[in-house]
């Protein structure tokens, strides 16, 4: 969806939900998931992560934690999955073992009792991306707040192609490092 004058980011994130949740159901969806599969594990090995951090998929998300379970060439990778706390919307990433997540975090998604660690590439789920590579999250700022504070790190955004979208940018959006869809990968 591409709007030439920017709707609020609230009214944006629910019409692009509601196109991702007919996406899903769509016979396209699970070819789109084979080839974002296939480029991801394709970039991952150009970047070659030392420890990758992810996320537990939430409905319609691209599912990189079971694409990476049965990845070769990441054995040596530490995986973490992200921890938010609602005060002070913070977030950090704890190893993650591989197996389904035992704990949630303080929002209730699914995450990991393991020790924080520092991830130096990042797949950050998008509902909605821009051109220039900012992301339309969820709208809590956990991962806006997380970039701004580890600038060094490389982060892959892994959308839909239909959540393309113009993106007023505010002081607190934090641009990808690359934007991967399934049928583009986007380096602005």
């Amino acid at each position: 969806m591409t709007t030439s004058a920017a709707p609020d980011r609230a009214s944006l994130r629910k019409e692009l939900l509601r196109q991702r949740r007919e996406f899903i159901a769509s016979p396209a969806f699970a070819d789109a998931e084979a080839q974002l599969g296939r480029s991801l594990l394709s970039l991952l090995a150009q970047l070659e992560p030392q420890c990758l951090g992810l996320y537990w998929p939430l409905e319609g998300e691209f599912n990189a934690a079971a694409l990476l379970q049965a990845a070769e060439g990441l054995e040596d990778c530490t995986l973490a999955l992200p921890f938010a706390r609602k005060a002070n919307r913070h977030m950090d990433f704890r190893r993650w073992d591989g197996q389904p997540p035992a704990v949630k975090d303080e929002c209730g998604i699914p995450s990991s009792e393991g020790a924080v660690v520092l991830p130096d590439v990042l797949l950050v789920p998008c509902v909605g991306f821009s051109p220039a590579g900012y992301r339309l999250g969820y709208g809590g700022g956990y991962y806006d707040r997380w970039l701004a504070a580890h600038p060094g790190v490389t982060t892959v955004g892994l959308a839909w192609q239909l959540g393309a979208i113009e993106l007023d940018v505010q002081p607190h959006d934090q641009a990808l490092t690359v934007i991967l869809t399934e049928s583009a990968l986007l380096a602005p």
